[in-house]
């Protein structure tokens, strides 16, 4: 009896073991650490695949983290506390640049116009670019794309940025709508939701969109390190499908559809808000219909670093772009 009982026993025990790899639970997921630049509608088609599950579909447990700013990303990825990277590409690009062995391989593009407008504290104004001629606005942290962008469509419309006017540019990513409300600049520079709650707030009325005036730009990517891609090529590839997805879907779908889905990312925000900020960005054709980041995007990026005086020698594209991955998603 004692021996049926040890065999009975060791059975229960063998089962315990080997059923949670049947099928995918929780426990059999891989996790993956991604560090977003900020939480924002903007990245819609993200939220719409961690919500729709595409990524558990494909085996990956994603933990979202948001880095505040593209240098607090970058740092993130370089440092091992990130898996992948969601930032400006350009931050790959300074990388690049420093001689880094390791350095960080964008692998599949998000979105291809910028994510933020102007806002003026005149509720009043017919706007033209001419108007901020000897105003100040509250811009970005110097290299980052907000801010060259900014300096890239000022360029296209005559206008000096060291000259012409006055750009803050001391102010934490985050924070400038707080200093715009607080008094500082005749205008700022804002993402979503914040350019809308400065509207709602009556602090602030939306006059451009950078996104419409700049055209197509590789805004933000994902990326990992060179190491990280190599070792986890299947990783990549799970992220990469998942993505897709999510871009499938906005693509697929109207903004109320959308703004459906992603409304438990932004629990703070009523539903009325995250629909008009939704439809905002899809009639501005914000995101890509696929993950490939074409080479003649990347070009032009290089081509705004310039301008911004931010580059002194081009980076490849072969080297800083890896479109094994997200090939395979648009075939």
């Amino acid at each position: 009896m004692k021996k049926k009982g040890l065999a009975a026993l060791a059975i229960l025990v063998l089962m315990a073991v080997l059923l949670p790899g049947c099928g995918k639970s929780n426990g059999n997921l891989i996790k993956v650490q991604l560090n977003e630049v900020a939480h924002s509608i903007f990245y819609a088609p993200q939220y719409v695949a961690i919500e729709q599950g595409y990524f558990k579909d494909e085996g990956l447990d994603v933990k979202l983290v948001n880095g505040l700013g593209a240098d607090k990303t970058m740092t993130a990825v370089l440092s091992g506390d990130a898996d992948i990277g969601f930032m400006g590409p350009e931050a790959t690009v300074y990388v690049y640049n420093e001689g880094k062995e390791d350095y960080v391989v964008n692998f599949a593009q998000l979105t291809q116009r910028a994510g933020n407008f102007l806002v003026t504290k005149d509720k009043n104004e017919t706007f033209t670019w001419d108007n901020v001629k000897g105003k100040t606005i509250v811009g970005g942290r110097a290299g980052g794309m907000p801010q060259m962008v900014l300096e890239y469509i000022l360029k296209k419309n005559g206008i000096n940025p060291k000259e012409d006017l006055t750009i803050v540019q001391n102010i934490d990513f985050g924070l400038t709508a707080q200093a715009f409300t607080a008094g500082t600049g005749d205008y700022t520079m804002e993402f979503e939701p914040g350019a809308t709650a400065l509207e709602k707030e009556g602090t602030g009325k939306v006059v451009a969109s950078l996104g419409v005036e700049s055209g197509k730009v590789p805004y933000t990517a994902y990326a990992a390190k060179k190491s990280y891609i190599e070792k986890n090529s299947e990783v990549i590839q799970k992220f990469t499908n998942a993505i897709q997805k999510g871009l499938n879907y906005v693509n697929a779908h109207s903004p109320e559809e959308i703004a459906k889905v992603i409304a438990p990312q932004f629990k703070e925000t009523d539903a009325d808000t995250v629909q008009s900020i939704v439809t905002r960005y899809y009639e501005q054709g914000t995101w890509k219909d696929n993950t490939v980041f074409e080479e003649e995007s990347f070009n032009l990026l290089q081509d705004i670093l310039q301008e911004a005086g931010e580059l002194s020698v081009r980076a490849p594209y072969d080297d800083l772009i890896n479109t094994e991955f997200s090939t395979k998603t648009a075939e």
